[in-house]
């Protein structure tokens, strides 16, 4: 297949978003931070006074995020014969990411990812891996992380009962989908058959047909995939997800030091993790555009924190986690569709 036209239906919305991102992120910042800005002015005297040395820190810190996530594509590549570097891995994430944010979301970046990875070489297993198991390790986290934010909200009487019941209902559905995937590394039939009744049911109100063989294929592979893992070890794996998310943590909270203010660790794990899980049940929104950071808007000024630092702090976060990634994911797609060779040794 001819590389320069595996993904042509993607040109035209890829050269439509170069062009309207920086729009975008103007009007984010009218739409969303600036009603939570008391003072313009004070906003503007939080960015002068932010601490350069710690912001470049924070940049450090992000950039160890991102080497997270290539590291934990390399630790499931390497479950099998091939190889990736940490780099490649990094730069699949990336590209991964933008094209799920022009196109179908999460579901999109995984099977970008898996044809990256399994298309020059002789990998299946470890492709499709690749493709499911980065959100479900984070997701798993970051269900660790809403738990522990809760609790401690909880504690210091933060929430309301209907915010209660909110957040565990979003909290539910990520854990329930988890332990179908567990679930199915010893019950495969079972699992193949819950999701082929889904995906059926779904085409059937959508009145469209479909073809049943690629959805068997790609579901045999990402268990026998799991099942690899499970033999060979999960934990460098899970290493991965830890640093990917750790060091986004530590963006944030570098970022809030820079702007003057000391977070208590407890209301940023808080602010971060009900943010995200918010935007997850978000999903049809890609990247959680405008979920996220209203959200921890929302959370942070609730939790006592001004809305001039916070309004600076969560733009800037953005900027850094995912505005700046995002651009540079769109170049990375052309580097990748030209340079793609087989990474098996």
């Amino acid at each position: 297949m001819n590389k320069n036209h595996i993904y042509p239906w993607l040109l035209p919305k890829i050269r439509l978003v170069r062009y309207l991102l920086t729009l975008i992120i103007i009007g984010l910042a009218a739409v969303i931070f600036l009603p939570q800005i008391t003072s313009l002015e004070n906003s503007i005297r939080v960015i002068r006074s932010m601490s350069i040395w710690v912001v470049s820190l924070a940049v450090l810190a992000q950039i160890c995020s991102y080497l997270g996530s290539g590291y934990l594509l390399k630790v499931i590549v390497d479950l099998g014969q091939s190889r990736l570097s940490i780099v490649r891995g990094v730069l699949i994430t990336m590209a991964a990411a933008s094209i799920g944010m022009v196109a179908g979301g999460w579901i999109s970046a995984a099977a970008t990812t898996y044809r990256w990875i399994e298309k020059d070489e002789d990998a299946n297993e470890e492709a499709a891996l690749a493709g499911i198991l980065p959100p479900l390790y984070n997701n798993a986290l970051l269900v660790i992380l809403t738990i522990v934010g809760l609790m401690y909200l909880l504690i210091h009487h933060q929430l309301s009962s209907m915010q209660v019941a909110g957040y565990s209902l979003l909290l539910s559905i990520l854990g329930t989908g988890i332990l179908i995937v567990i679930y199915g590394i010893k019950h495969q039939e079972k699992v193949e058959r819950l999701v082929l009744g889904g995906v059926n049911y779904l085409m059937h109100i959508l009145r469209r047909a479909y073809d049943v063989t690629p959805i068997r294929k790609m579901m045999g592979n990402i268990f026998i995939g799991l099942t690899l893992l499970r033999k060979r070890g999960w934990t460098r794996s899970a290493l991965g997800s830890v640093m990917n998310i750790g060091f986004d943590m530590l963006t944030l909270y570098l970022l809030f030091i820079a702007a003057g203010h000391a977070i208590n660790i407890g209301v940023l794990v808080a602010g971060y993790s009900l943010s995200f899980l918010f935007a997850k049940g978000a999903f049809f929104i890609p990247g959680g555009i405008g979920v996220i950071e209203s959200g921890m808007v929302a959370i942070y000024t609730n939790l006592g924190i001004s809305g001039p630092i916070c309004a600076v702090v969560i733009l800037s976060y953005r900027l850094f986690s995912f505005w700046i990634p995002s651009l540079l994911g769109f170049a990375v797609l052309g580097y990748l569709q030209k340079t793609s060779t087989n990474i098996r040794r």
